[in-house]
């Protein structure tokens, strides 16, 4: 997933009580071994294979009492190995749209020599999963296929149909999606009333005691920008002023000092609200000055002075690859950037180019946006019939630990889905380490007890949802 963002560090003044110890159960060696499976299966674009990956997990289904017509593998035949998978478990009621699972099971590479381990061998060790994809997005994608699979082999019928869509192509900007390509070609597959995704989760305190849950209600786009200095260039041993280096350092700077306005929206209101009175007074009364006025300009830079806090806040972009010269005794001809901009709910790809051309200033340099991955994101409703399940069976599962509304900074394949009518909710459950836990960098891990507990806490809130 691209979200992998830090939930606030101020939030860390909460003072919660920690989660007693899950009891495994009978189902939990079928559902270590699907995720072990799936975890060891490589599905890195270009030389792992979601298809095969779709195919272990159909066949477990399959062996649980799903049909054939309840399982559609699918792939495209440019893109063989990036298939994915659709199960569905019908409903009782016909009328009643469906709940779709969300889970991408593609992960970021990961290179032996770099790993304390090897990264596709599942590792449990001091209280942890160790490998590629174990959180990201793996551990999702085999607590939905289980749940479905533990509902059909206890002869559940749930009111509304269940669907679990396992796609490929999240990771990697340019390559086959499979949730596009669903929105976009089998929407009679995936049509639902809302996507249960990624996203959301919450987040452990240091000592892996629970500090808060997340539901994820909304956004931000990823779009990246090329900017571009060019220069005729000449002999080195003759500088000249102008420089196309020293042109795109400069731009870069000006890109860099630039701050987007701040603009909130419901989910952002309602998270500053609610952590607000955990803060200490001067978090707390700039986070209320905030939500009464998004302008507040001494507020919104005591704030920022977070770095995630400043991308809930508003739109950011910064460099993140540079190129330039073609040698070492020669003036530069050509110097590249790339900049990478996560724009929030409410701007647009247009917006944002014109605020960093402005910022920029120089009609020598040119901003180009890069290839659009989706469209922006539309925020869902922040609706009871979401968020009030969830927060009742927090109280059961984890005591004591507040359920906050999030905007994710990051990028999820849910804006596939919205940009169809389908809203789109990163659900809560799985807690992630406050430093990320590696995920997408070296020896990506996750608590044990998180995947238990998260698994719990997801098969009962998919059961509510569905009723």
């Amino acid at each position: 997933m691209r979200r992998m963002t830090k939930l606030p560090v101020a939030a860390a003044a909460l003072i919660l009580a920690a989660t007693p110890a899950l009891a495994a159960d009978a189902t939990e060696p079928a559902f270590r071994a699907l995720y072990k499976e799936l975890v060891e299966t490589n599905t890195v674009v270009n030389s792992g294979s979601c298809t095969k990956a779709a195919a272990q997990v159909a066949a477990r289904m399959k062996a649980a009492g799903f049909t054939d017509d309840q399982l559609t593998l699918f792939s495209v035949p440019e893109h063989p190995q990036d298939g994915g998978l659709v199960a569905i478990l019908p409903g009782t009621d016909k009328r009643a749209k469906p709940i779709l699972l969300l889970a991408h099971i593609d992960v970021v590479e990961a290179k032996r020599e770099d790993w304390q381990q090897d990264p596709f061998t599942l590792i449990e060790k001091d209280g942890y999963f160790t490998a590629r994809g174990v959180s990201d997005d793996k551990a999702m994608a085999a607590i939905f296929a289980d749940s479905l699979i533990r509902l059909k082999q206890a002869g559940h019928k749930p009111r509304r149909t269940l669907k679990l869509a396992l796609t490929c192509g999240e990771e990697t900007s340019g390559a086959f999606n499979g949730a596009e390509w669903l929105a976009n070609n089998r929407r009679d597959l995936i049509d639902a009333e809302f996507v249960m995704n990624e996203g959301g989760g919450g987040r452990l305190k240091p000592d892996g005691t629970p500090e808060l849950l997340a539901i994820q209600v909304g956004e931000k786009h990823y779009q990246d920008f090329e900017v571009t200095a060019t220069n005729p260039g000449g002999h080195s041993s003759r500088p000249v002023p102008q420089n196309a280096i020293y042109d795109l350092a400069a731009a870069l700077k000006a890109v860099e000092a630039h701050k987007f306005p701040v603009r909130l929206n419901d989910t952002t209101r309602a998270f500053f609200t609610s952590v607000a009175p955990t803060q200490p007074a001067p978090v707390a009364a700039a986070m209320r000055a905030i939500v009464a006025d998004p302008s507040d300009a001494a507020a919104a830079a005591l704030l920022s002075g977070d770095a995630t806090v400043n991308a809930t806040l508003r739109t950011t972009c910064v460099a993140t690859q540079v190129a330039a010269g073609h040698a070492q005794n020669a003036l530069p001809q050509r110097a590249v950037a790339n900049v990478n901009c996560r724009i929030i709910p409410g701007e647009t790809v247009e917006s944002t180019l014109a605020a960093l051309e402005g910022a920029i200033a120089n009609p020598a340099v040119k901003v180009v946006p890069k290839v659009t991955r989706n469209k922006i994101a539309q925020q869902p409703p922040l609706t009871p019939a979401i968020v009030d399940p969830a927060r009742a069976l927090a109280k059961t599962h984890f005591p004591g630990v507040p359920l906050l509304p999030i905007m994710v900074t990051g990028a999820t394949d849910g804006p596939f889905f919205s940009a169809v009518g389908i809203p789109v909710y990163g659900v809560p459950g799985i807690l992630h380490e406050p430093d990320g836990g590696g995920v997408h960098g070296l020896n990506e891990r996750i608590r044990v007890s998180s995947v238990m507990k998260g698994r719990a806490y997801l098969h009962d809130l998919i059961i509510a949802y569905a009723k």
